[in-house]
């Protein structure tokens, strides 16, 4: 029986060719870049608040796409990844906290089966100690069951589900998703919304990987967001990546497009995934919010293990 194959909205194909993959490895080849710049780690890491809070709001980044969110007395884990390397090549900075550092974890949200966003090692570490409800993207749980995960469910686009109180949508990206030679796009890849109500002023949205797409201004108009976790780095060369994965200046446009009042970028800094330095990715994010007039105060750039706290009335 043929297994179902997800597609992007309006049908929009990755460029992900052999042909175009050896013609970006020839390209690289004859790159120079620095990738001296690291992203410090937080000296004020907060870890026993973070352990014990179950009701300010919080974002806290561990690196990549990591993200401890706190809302509504949840603890929440985004695309978990404490590996080492990633495609043979060392990690360019630790994680902002360690495994034994994170309070009690009762969801876990995967965006999709990207090796650098779906490190099983890691769920594993997790499942053991916090034994969390793994929420997936359809077309993934029968794989994560099989990988001995028993607490599992699954959301297409536009569903959602609620965890005591807590709603957590799952919304659209434009990627795509492989982890064998056989399983291209055989689950579907997205975002998430967390939020206690359609009024919560605190409403969380964590994009996942995504390029840049009309979806960003459905999520907008669907949900009231405060603050906005979105990729800024792998974009380079963007010839080869534009359609997986946003650039700084399309990041900045996602944030506009989804209305959002707080911008946290991510996916940068912890691993060399394609051409472009963490420097620059921050350097190109910098320039495109200076240009577009928008108040220094609404970006957070953080450092690993740095937590942003959501008190009402407050950022």
């Amino acid at each position: 029986m043929a297994r179902e194959r997800y597609e992007n909205l309006d049908g929009v194909p990755m460029s992900n060719s052999f042909g175009q993959l050896m013609k970006w490895r020839q390209e690289r080849r004859k790159k120079v870049k620095d990738f001296s710049f690291a992203v410090a780690a937080c000296p004020n890491k907060e870890v026993a608040y973070l352990g014990a809070n179950r009701t300010v709001t919080t974002v806290t980044w561990i690196g990549h796409s990591t993200f401890l969110i706190q809302h509504g007395g949840l603890n929440i884990i985004t695309d978990p990844v404490w590996a080492g390397s990633m495609a043979l090549t060392k990690r360019l900075a630790p994680p902002g906290l360690t495994l034994d550092e994170l309070p009690a974890i009762d969801v876990i949200l995967l965006s999709h089966s990207h090796y650098d966003h779906m490190h099983v090692a890691s769920l594993r570490a997790i499942e053991r100690k916090h034994h969390p409800l793994l929420l997936v993207p359809k077309g993934l749980k029968v794989k994560m069951v099989r990988k001995g995960f028993a607490n599992v469910q699954e959301l297409a686009w536009w569903e959602q589900t609620a965890v005591k109180g807590v709603e957590i949508h799952f919304v659209p990206t434009q990627h795509w998703t492989k982890r064998t030679l056989l399983d291209t796009n055989t689950s579907q890849w997205g975002g998430y919304i967390i939020r206690t109500s359609a009024d919560d002023p605190r409403t969380v949205y964590f994009a996942g990987d995504s390029g840049y797409f009309r979806g960003f201004k459905m999520i907008g108009e669907r949900y009231n967001i405060h603050t906005a976790l979105i990729p800024i780095g792998a974009y380079e060369p963007e010839w080869f990546m534009k359609a997986q994965h946003v650039n700084p200046e399309q990041a900045v446009q996602a944030f506009l497009d989804v209305g959002a009042e707080q911008f946290i970028p991510m996916h940068y800094g912890a691993f060399r995934l394609a051409d472009d330095t963490p420097k620059e990715a921050l350097d190109r994010l910098k320039a495109e919010w200076d240009k577009q007039g928008l108040a220094k105060e609404r970006l957070h750039i953080l450092l690993h293990g740095e937590t942003l706290g959501m008190e009402q009335g407050n950022v």
